[in-house]
């Protein structure tokens, strides 16, 4: 069963009386459309399947959260899972670069096009996968990766046309900086020149 993000961005103006007045500045449905499990994880921890330390992993609801996210969470009732929330203070200061602590629990497929190896998949596990490892055509009850973080980072396997590569992720290839989470971080950093930096947080929770 498939997760999906649901939140807001939050703001707190500059001028707000009381100050832990936070107000829901845009729904993030509609800014993200994507399901991309890479970022879940990178970000929140969730389907966290490339092994990162998660920047903001189960903190839930902020304590002065929005109305309107308040709202709309209860909406969900047992429904909504891993709530969490990060501020753009934190989202401007991530490197980037750092990789995953572990290597992808998934097993990376290229295919050769144009003279050069291009991404295909990532997956826990597949039979064509199994036959070129040397492993047994179905997996092992109860699970699908085979323990594969025990397999060195850039172990290969070859398969006719299809490179199979063990690989560890970096942060900007789960969440590329000119991919689906750039408008998010626009309108972060729209709100956050106006009202301060640590008044402009996005708060989140997931459903499967």
């Amino acid at each position: 069963m498939g997760a999906d993000i649901h939140g807001f961005i939050e703001c707190r103006s500059r001028w707000a009386e009381p100050e832990d007045a936070w107000s829901a500045a845009v729904d993030l449905d509609l800014l993200y459309l994507g399901r991309n499990y890479d970022a879940f994880g990178c970000l929140f921890g969730v389907r966290n399947y490339a092994g990162f330390a998660p920047l903001a992993a189960e903190r839930g609801l902020p304590e002065w959260v929005s109305d309107a996210a308040r709202a709309d969470f209860d909406d969900w009732g047992s429904g909504a899972h891993s709530s969490s929330w990060i501020g753009w203070s934190e989202v401007k200061c991530v490197d980037w670069d750092e990789p995953g602590e572990t290597t992808d629990r998934r097993i990376h497929a290229y295919e050769m096009v144009d003279g050069a190896w291009a991404l295909v998949s990532k997956a826990a596990w597949s039979a064509r996968f199994a036959k070129a490892a040397g492993l047994p055509l179905h997996p092992p009850t109860g699970t699908a990766d085979y323990g594969r973080t025990d397999w060195p980072e850039g172990t290969e396997w070859r398969d006719g046309d299809r490179l199979y590569r063990v690989e560890r992720m970096t942060r900007r290839e789960a969440v590329p900086t000119d991919g689906e989470w750039k408008p998010v971080w626009s309108v972060m950093e729209a709100l956050a020149a106006v009202h301060g930096d640590e008044n402009v947080r996005l708060t989140v929770w997931f459903d499967n």
